[in-house]
């Protein structure tokens, strides 16, 4: 007889619709233990059938851990974090570990309360984007007694691992690129700081030092607050040439803006890069479509989501899980706004 549809299933019903034990049921969807291929299909496909679920909050009892990775960032509108959320899961496809997302908004307080939600669930482990949090929020991670891996970032001391680029470092290449091509007259264009966007911040600092080293320093500066947007960056270029015409460079602090600044530019009949460059950061694949490449730097998002999880499903070479800083290398892509050296 089938089981009545108005019961939840259990183990048993899978395992009088397989002609196995329980116990065997219980290994094959747990994917523990020593089992036939013959025997698992057989386990499978009569769960398939019947439509059963496990009972992970059940597991989660004796385990003390549900088998989900909780992954805190700070903005679903930023084109950054999907490319990082496609490596995470990629990983973690085959290791019986699901990604659950939870956003701060860049709000250390709503970080704090994410974090305090996601480990009351007792996941597996945590991926946070960033190295700065509330202390709360630091003390709750350190004290979790899973793998945390910070994310984007790797200036700073992580809780447990951390995989990202040096924003520094990046500063200073593009400051460098920027001078060897012959800019002397160079503005900044991007968000407030100091301000919670602490990577844009870094980036900035790197930029900074990198100009002084040149005897050089920033001629010009405007700001913004809320989601980045192509109309925002035109909207501050043309703030920046109306006050500053003579200014040779604009550096903007991602791609999104920048794409609005080349747009105004090229609508205003500016010779690009030859009387004025641009450049951005993050190298967002969107943007391939404008009339002139932007100049920009990759952040290594995808291998940035794929380390991290594999920090946390144990598949890195070491076979450690925690403990690992990870740092990879941007890749600086001139495109066609930056004069060629």
């Amino acid at each position: 007889m089938p089981p009545d549809p108005r019961r939840t299933l259990t183990l048993r019903d899978v395992s009088e619709a397989s002609g196995v034990s329980e116990m065997t049921v219980s290994r094959v969807l747990r994917n523990r233990g020593d089992v036939s291929d013959s025997t698992r299909e057989r386990v499978l496909e009569a769960a398939r059938r019947l439509g059963y679920v496990p009972n992970k909050i059940a597991g989660a009892l004796a385990s003390q851990r549900v088998n989900l990775v909780g992954v805190i960032i700070p903005s679903l509108s930023n084109m950054v974090f999907p490319e990082v959320m496609t490596g995470i899961s990629e990983v973690l496809e085959d290791t019986g570990l699901q990604p659950v997302v939870g956003v701060s908004n860049y709000q250390p307080e709503r970080e704090e309360q994410v974090i305090y939600e996601m480990l009351s669930w007792r996941p597996s482990g945590m991926i946070v984007a960033g190295l700065e949090h509330s202390d709360a929020s630091r003390a709750m991670l350190a004290q979790a007694g899973i793998p945390i891996v910070e994310i984007m970032d790797i200036d700073g001391e992580p809780v447990d691992s951390a995989v990202g680029i040096s924003h520094r470092r990046a500063g200073l290449q593009m400051a460098a690129a920027i001078v060897a091509a012959g800019y002397r007259r160079i503005a900044f264009l991007g968000t407030h700081m100091p301000t919670n966007d602490h990577r844009a911040r870094k980036r900035m600092e790197g930029f900074e030092e990198g100009l002084a080293r040149a005897g050089l320093a920033l001629v010009e500066r405007e700001y913004y607050s809320g989601g980045s947007a192509l109309l925002k960056g035109r909207e501050m270029t043309e703030a920046v040439l109306t006050r500053s015409p003579d200014v040779d460079f604009l550096y903007y602090s991602n791609d999104m803006i920048g794409a609005g600044g080349l747009l105004y530019c090229l609508d205003k009949g500016l010779d690009v890069p030859g009387k004025i460059g641009l450049a951005g950061f993050n190298g967002v694949e969107l943007l391939e479509g404008l009339p002139r490449r932007l100049a920009t730097m990759d952040a290594c998002r995808l291998e940035i989501g794929r380390c991290a999880a594999e920090i946390i499903a144990g598949k890195r070479p070491a076979g450690v899980i925690g403990g690992e800083v990870i740092e990879l290398s941007p890749t600086l892509q001139p495109g066609d706004t930056i004069r060629k050296v």
